[in-house]
């Protein structure tokens, strides 16, 4: 089987960190693993003996080595399964997924279209919301819009008030994101956010509200299940869950499991299962949710490749349910082998 990790998008070294977990978690008795680097660059490299020195660190997180020599694409997707261990646009968002398709590769995680949709989070919302799911309010400006009529894409985005975030729409580990407390704010918001994406989003703030979380794992018969929710409390010196809290300077206090009244467990787990199924999606999701204080549910995102390292919320809210990360990667690999490539 072959591990891929890093990849083109912003998110690369946090990919990096997931893929390196993984790798230690596949036992060797049971697994010929190979890592698959993809630079920065778009490169290709290769380590066929499952070790990861195709890493170099980069400051406080690893990125895939500029130096590490070249793989040939096909002789390296010559493997059984792949695990593609990738965050964002070109390997989270169905690029990959159809690569895979294309060679028959079975691979872990939510196909094309499910990665897709999940991936941009203006059609993940349009999606979810023409189910009946509650996604909060929002507006999506596009680039054509942005560079040829500024002013009426503000006036669509001035409608949400303050305070709201500007995102990248296919962008994650909340890189890009910028929480705006004034309209005057809202043109250079949009200006940072289109470094990450040219497509962007704008979200009404829901305030106030717990940030809750809660996983999705296909099991054996291909059943897919909510596991006990999680919450994160962001410390007082970030104004919200952003790259810096939930990566370099552990601000951010992650609860799992969090002691929520049972029924507004079951339904966010409930919520987590049925946006899984009508995204189409496959494996493995995190699913992100606002809880206002009247017990109402805002749903804000769905991760089809959240982090995984052994502390990352996905395998920790598993944790919690009696699955341990050795398992969880295990039970992932089986999936995707079971399901295989294809029509479903």
């Amino acid at each position: 089987m072959a591990v891929v990790i890093g990849g083109r998008s912003t998110e690369h070294q946090i990919s990096c960190i997931s893929g390196r977990s993984i790798v230690a978690a596949l036992d060797p008795e049971r697994y010929d693993v190979s890592v698959i680097g993809i630079g920065r660059d778009g490169r290709w490299v290769r380590a066929e003996d499952g070790s990861l020195v195709l890493l170099e660190e980069n400051g406080p997180l690893p990125e895939v080595s500029a130096a590490a020599a070249d793989a040939d694409l096909r002789e390296a997707l010559a493997v059984d399964v792949v695990f593609p261990v990738l965050h964002g646009p070109w390997g989270e968002d169905g690029t990959l997924q159809g690569l895979l398709e294309t060679l028959g590769v079975p691979y872990v995680g939510s196909g094309v279209l499910a990665s897709a949709l999940s991936m941009d989070k203006g059609f993940m919302k349009d999606t979810l919301r023409a189910a009946g799911i509650d996604v909060g309010d929002y507006e999506v400006v596009t680039d054509r819009q942005w560079r040829q009529d500024p002013e009426a894409a503000l006036h669509r985005v001035g409608r949400l008030g303050v305070p709201a975030f500007v995102k990248p729409a296919r962008a994650g580990s909340s890189l890009g994101i910028v929480r705006v407390t004034s309209d005057d704010s809202l043109v250079a918001a949009i200006s940072s956010a289109r470094k990450h994406d040219p497509r962007i989003i704008v979200e009404a703030a829901v305030a106030p509200a717990r940030e809750i979380e809660c996983g999705v794992l296909v099991d054996a018969d291909g059943t897919p299940r909510a596991s006990r929710c999680a919450e994160i409390i962001v410390s007082s010196r970030h104004d919200f869950y952003d790259f810096e809290a939930k990566y370099l300077d552990d601000s951010a206090t992650l609860v799992v499991p969090v002691d929520l009244d049972r029924e507004v467990e079951r339904r966010i787990q409930e919520l987590s299962v049925r946006a899984f199924e009508v995204l189409g999606c496959a494996g493995l999701a995190r699913v992100d949710f606002f809880l206002r204080p009247d017990g109402s549910v805002v749903l804000n995102e769905v991760n089809t490749m959240p982090g995984f390292t052994s502390i990352s919320l996905f395998p920790r809210m598993w944790a919690a349910a009696g699955v341990e990360y050795a398992a969880l990667v295990d039970g992932l690999v089986a999936d995707a082998l079971r399901r295989g490539t294809g029509l479903h």
